[in-house]
Order: structure tokens, then C-alpha cells, then sequence
């Protein structure tokens, strides 16, 4: 920072000599600007460090910008992206050109933007926030074809790879049909698909719209469109899935298939009216996904023989429990497809159907009309199945029905959300299973976690501290003999450390044992002592065996296992 103005914020009584060394020394460690720091650590404010720059370079400071300050030709000749990532804006004040800028000092944009504009300017500046508000607000959509300028790389992709469909926008009385919006859609649709994303989340707030994507289970931002974009962006969608455009107020569900490079995409969209518009969430399925055999998902030998032991019964239940997002249905889906055979009938009963596997008759639950998940199984043990599959057992009428399809000689197979695999024992009898008929019926319940898989392009050799190695239950002997990476980033893994995802287990066999103590009505945590004993393996443990292997680390499996407690303390 340039020691003059430093001088002036001491001026202003916002800073005192004797602190700026201690700053600055602050600041380096930290490896920011002494800038950036001072307003990281709200020692001072945009609008102060605006001040001391317009005080020291005699140049206008802008505290706000109207609609009657912009110039929208003007606007239209740069890039959306290349303003909100400098923080420069041309406007027009006393009919001058002025360049806007929250940091003066940095030349070169303001320079090139000079250029662009090919016009003489004079320079102004005001706090940033000022300028990315009136960016959002101003920046033109209509005709403004160099904000698309940064998605033609993607859009030349685009040509012949995405198949968006036969859309009817005969009524549309919007800007959702014109050029720029559908380009944009289509830009982050691309996106998704191209990051591997299963989620993407369209967020308007106050000043902004921003876009995020979810992958590998963490979101990220990708991008914020023009704030003044967000009527005609949610209007496309609407569009695209079939949605009433003109209805603001209420929640709707639709969805979308598109193809992108052959691939099949099933997006199922979700518009839901927040304070400051529409927020749309979209899930991303590739219907052309295919399902890795067992053997690949990555259980210890003790548990794949447990798990394909329980399958190859002709009844029983095998529950498979875990959060939301925890990778239950792709689970059952690779079950289904190793036991998917000729000569047996298998129905499922699915919220939605996610994924479509040929030979198996799939039944979408629809509340509306009263197929519930109890209906659709009362109807469906009439249709002289082999194997059912129930997408979620998620109320009482629908584990009685699966308990007497298990009786009367089915093999079940289905979800269900718990923490443990013990803890599904108590569930069920907290739900108003008897006790005797969920020791006689299932056969083997599977917990599992999903864990982000380490980057093999830059993963680094560490050593974790001693009281993490505690709480995981290894031995400073043990972690000699182990080697321990930690997540470091590169542009392979968009700057993660991470690429990919990979399952831990915790797989509880119905042996004779467990299943006194169920009718017994013990507790969770007793069952899974004996559990323990009979040779099940934590999710904790399973994770340590992944960490192991080299393919994950220490903070991943302690994120999603740290609350299955060390039963023997």
C-alpha cells in the first residue's frame, strides 16, 4: 500500500502509526495485500480506503450510481466478467466518461477498459461493493452479445453436443427466448455436465444472482450473472420444464432432458419463491450411468461375503441406511444389477425412478393420486415378484408390508435413515415392528458414507497430530507404519485436492446373537458391541482402512464418521 495513503487514514484517526509495522507484518504472514487485510479484518471499510484514495489522487468519489449515470452502449462493448473481476465500470457524469474503479492504483484494467471504450475518460472511484451493485443492476441484456463473449468457447462445444429439445415458446412474453438468455442456460447446463456436478443451485439475493454447483457432495460457486438477468434466466427454465411462467408465488416441480455429448441427462428442477425472487435447484442424473459390480464399491472381504451372502437368499430384507446424499440408491442399484437375472421377476418401488435398468419393472411413487409407497406394494406383491425394492421405508405401513413380503417369500431390499447400522434395530421397533419379526426377517443392514477421494495429481505426504490419531484409534505405533496424505489442489481437481468420491461401510449381519438381543429389546449401543464382536466394522474403521490405502484423508473420514463413538471407552 502506498505510504501516502497511509498517512491519510492515520488522518482520518482510522489507523495509529504504531500499529501499521505490526499490520503489515500481519499482512505478509497471511500473504495478502496490507489492503486487503486492513479490510479483511474490518479495521477499516471500503468507503474509508475509497476516501483516502480520492483525497490523495484529487479525483471524484462516487458514493452511489444511478440508472441516469450509465450508458448502456457503452456497457455493451465489455464483457460482464471482465468488469465484475477488476471491479471497473464506465459512467457518465456532467457528460464526461468516467472510469470507476474501488482500486485506482491498478492501472492495467482500467487502462484496457479505456481501450475498449476507445474513448478519452477520466478516473473516479468509489468502495467496491458501489460498483459490483451497479453492475448487477446496469449491465445491459438486451443486444449485449459480449456478455456472451466469455461463454463462446463453451458454445462452440455446445454445437451438435447439447440437445435441449423441443421447447414451445410460442407464448412467452419474456426475455427468456432471446439469444443471450438461452446461450446462458445452455452455457450452465454445459457446465454441470462437463464438472461432473449432481446438483446445480441458482441463488438470487439483495444486489446478485449467483450460480453453484455441487460436486463431489461440496458446493461451489461458479459464477454470478447480471442481477437484472434473474427474471428472464428462471423464466427459461420454467420454460424448459414445462412450468407456469406467470406463477411467482407458489413452489413447482418440473423437469428437463437434454443431451450432452450422447449422454442422456435427466434434470429434475425446483423452483421455490425466496425474498429476493426464485430460487431453482436443478439434480442432475446421467440416465446413461452404469453401476459398478460389488466387488468394486470397495468392501473389506469380511463384508462383501456378508453382503452377497444376504442377497443370494430367496427372502429376507437387506437394509442399506446412511443420510441423504450418502450413495444408498447407487448401492441397491449395483445389488439389483448383480441379481438382476432372466429368470426372476424384480419390481422396485422408487421417489423418483433415478435411473432406469433394463429388465426390471420400475414404479414411480406419485402422492397426487394416491400411490403412495404402501399402495404401490400392496399392488405390486400381487404381481408375483421374486425381488422388491423399495426406495424408502419411511413410515411404519410400509415396513409392515416389506416385513410380510419377507415372510411370505420375497427378498426385499430397501433404505432406510439412521445413523448406524445398530441404530436401525431400535428405529424399527420405534416405528412398531416387533421385535421377533425384525430379527426373523432381516438379514443384514449396511451404513455407509460417502468420503471425497484424493487428488493423485498433487496429494501430499503429512503427519497428523497425536490427538487426531486418538479420536481415529491408531496407535503412534501404527502410525509409523502408515503413510498419511493431505489435500493440496491443482487444475485437475479445480483446486480441491479432491476428485471423486468413495464409499465406507459399516456392514451388521443378523447373526443368531444380534438377534436375541433385538427381541430382547436391547439398546443401540449394546447391539453394536456384539456386533463389534461378531466382526462388523465401524464406518470410523472402514475409513481408517481407506486412509490406509492412500485414498482419502484424515478430515474426509472424521466429516462424516466422527460422531460413531469408541464403544470401548
Amino acid at each position: 500500500m502506498v505510504q501516502a495513503i497511509l498517512n491519510i487514514l492515520v488522518q482520518m484517526g482510522l489507523l495509529q502509526e504504531s500499529q501499521i509495522e505490526t499490520f503489515a507484518k500481519e499482512a505478509q504472514d497471511a500473504g495478502l495485500a496490507l489492503q486487503t487485510y486492513l479490510l479483511e479484518k474490518q479495521i477499516i471499510s471500503q468507503k474509508d480506503l475509497a476516501l483516502a484514495y480520492s483525497k490523495h489522487l484529487s479525483i471524484p468519489y462516487i458514493d452511489v450510481v444511478t440508472e441516469k449515470m450509465t450508458d448502456q452502449a457503452l456497457l455493451a462493448k465489455v464483457q460482464f466478467h471482465f468488469l465484475r473481476q477488476n471491479i471497473v465500470m464506465p459512467i457518465m457524469q456532467e457528460e464526461k466518461l468516467l472510469i470507476l474503479a474501488a482500486d485506482p492504483y491498478n492501472i492495467m484494467p482500467i487502462d484496457e477498459l479505456v481501450l475498449m471504450l476507445g474513448k478519452h475518460a477520466e478516473h473516479a472511484v468509489a468502495p467496491a461493493s458501489v460498483i459490483i451493485d451497479a453492475i448487477n443492476r446496469y449491465y445491459p441484456l438486451e443486444g449485449a452479445s459480449s456478455m456472451m463473449e466469455e461463454l463462446e468457447e463453451d458454445t462452440k462445444l455446445l454445437e451438435g453436443e447439447l440437445d435441449i429439445g423441443q421447447i414451445d415458446e410460442q407464448d412467452v412474453l419474456s426475455m427468456a427466448s432471446k439469444t443471450p438468455v438461452v446461450k446462458l442456460v445452455n452455457h450452465i447446463l454445459f457446465q454441470a455436465v462437463k464438472k461432473e456436478a449432481s446438483d446445480i443451485h441458482i441463488e438470487p439475493y439483495e444486489k446478485e444472482v449467483r450460480i453453484r454447483y455441487r460436486v463431489d457432495g461440496v458446493m461451489f460457486t461458479s459464477f454470478t450473472p447480471p442481477k437484472r438477468i434473474q427474471s428472464a434466466l428462471v423464466s427459461r427454465l420454467k420454460i424448459m420444464a414445462q412450468l407456469d411462467i406467470a406463477e411467482k408465488r407458489k413452489p413447482q416441480d418440473g423437469r428437463i432432458e437434454i443431451k450432452v455429448a450422447g449422454k442422456q441427462i435427466d434434470i429434475r428442477v425446483s423452483i421455490l419463491p425466496v425474498v429476493f425472487g426464485e430460487r431453482v435447484v436443478m439434480r442432475l442424473l446421467d440416465k446413461t450411468k452404469t453401476f459398478v459390480e460389488l466387488e468394486t464399491l470397495g468392501f473389506s472381504s469380511r463384508d462383501l461375503k456378508v453382503i452377497k451372502h444376504a442377497i443370494m437368499q430367496p427372502n429376507g430384507i437387506v437394509l442399506v441406511t446412511g443420510p441423504t446424499g450418502s450413495g444408498k440408491t447407487t448401492t441397491l442399484y449395483s445389488v439389483l444389477s448383480r441379481i438382476n437375472a432372466p429368470d426372476v421377476n424384480i419390481i422396485t418401488v422408487e421417489d423418483p425412478v433415478e435411473y432406469q435398468i433394463s429388465g426390471i419393472n420400475q414404479v414411480q411413487v406419485n402422492d397426487k393420486v394416491g400411490l403412495t409407497f404402501a399402495a404401490a406394494l400392496r399392488s405390486i406383491l400381487r404381481q408375483d415378484p421374486d425381488i422388491v425394492m423399495i426406495g424408502e421405508t419411511r413410515d411404519v405401513e410400509t415396513a409392515q408390508i416389506a416385513i410380510q413380503a419377507s415372510l411370505t417369500g420375497h427378498l426385499v431390499l430397501s433404505t432406510i435413515h439412521t445413523n448406524s447400522a445398530a441404530a436401525t434395530m431400535t428405529r424399527l421397533i420405534d416405528m412398531g415392528i416387533e421385535p421377533f419379526l425384525i430379527s426373523s426377517t432381516i438379514t443384514a443392514v449396511l451404513a455407509q458414507r460417502l468420503v471425497r477421494k484424493l487428488c493423485d495429481a498433487c496429494k501430499k505426504v503429512y503427519h497428523p497430530a497425536a490427538d487426531v490419531l486418538h479420536i481415529l484409534g491408531i496407535t503412534p505405533e501404527q502410525a509409523k507404519t502408515i503413510t498419511f496424505y493431505q489435500a493440496v489442489g491443482c487444475g485437475k481437481c479445480m483446486e480441491s485436492g479432491y476428485a471423486g468420491r468413495l464409499p465406507i461401510f459399516e456392514v451388521m449381519a443378523m447373526t443368531p446373537s444380534v438377534g436375541q438381543m433385538v427381541i430382547d429389546r436391547a439398546d443401540a449401543r449394546e447391539i453394536q458391541r456384539q456386533a463389534m464382536k461378531d466382526g462388523m466394522t465401524l464406518l470410523l474403521q472402514d475409513g481408517v482402512a481407506k486412509i490406509e490405502a492412500g485414498l482419502t484423508t484424515v478430515d474426509e473420514v472424521l466429516s462424516v464418521a466422527a460422531s460413531q463413538e469408541d464403544i470401548e471407552a
